[in-house]
């Protein structure tokens, strides 16, 4: 089954968990404050595109990609049904990352392939932000992949965006007070700054 297909039957399946997985993640939700007042955002890798919902809502000229034309289509009836104004796309972004300097504002959520870093780096404009969360290394009562290919270890964030200025970084045992919710999870704000 290719990586499509596998997410296509997930959203296919769990049509009970949409409610929950159009909650904007908590990286995005609770620093708002560091999005600009206008711009281009992508969220890449959206799923029900949750972010991206928040972010047009924002008034950010908006894109939404992800690999599931299932995610897709439920994601477009939901902005419809709201008029919301947004722009999505079958899109498998390991292959077809986004270009050079042409985002404002990248979220990630749930989503890692190492590899993408240099090229959503790239594509942040000039003092352009990063919103990533996303699982670290399991403990015993973690939720998330077992996979440790899609987990990060303690700190590894900070290295893989390391030409960013951080704004703001919390994982387990630093300084994640926010939600017990999170344990399992490192978050991270950064700039792209001029040198």
């Amino acid at each position: 089954m290719n990586k499509q297909d596998k997410w296509n039957e997930r959203y296919l399946r769990n049509d009970s968990s949409v409610a929950k997985e159009l909650t904007p993640s908590i990286v995005l939700k609770n620093h708002a404050s560091f999005l600009p007042q206008q711009g281009k955002a992508l969220d890449l890798a959206c799923g029900l595109g949750a972010n991206a919902l928040f972010l047009a809502e924002a008034g950010l000229i908006t894109s939404a990609w992800d690999s599931s034309d299932v995610a897709i289509s439920r994601l477009e009836k939901v902005a419809l049904k709201r008029q919301i104004n947004l722009s999505s796309q079958v899109r498998d972004v390991c292959l077809r990352p986004p270009e050079e300097n042409s985002f404002d504002v990248i979220v990630v959520s749930f989503f890692l392939h190492r590899p993408l870093f240099p090229e959503l780096i790239a594509a942040l404009k000039l003092n352009g932000v990063l919103f990533y969360q996303t699982f670290v290394v399991a403990g015993p009562n973690s939720k998330g992949p077992r996979n440790p290919n899609y987990r990060l270890n303690s700190k590894e964030l900070l290295l893989l965006t390391k030409p960013l200025k951080v704004l703001y970084y919390a994982e387990p045992n630093t300084s994640l007070k926010e939600n017990e919710a999170l344990a399992d999870q490192a978050l991270l704000i950064a700039q792209k700054v001029g040198r």
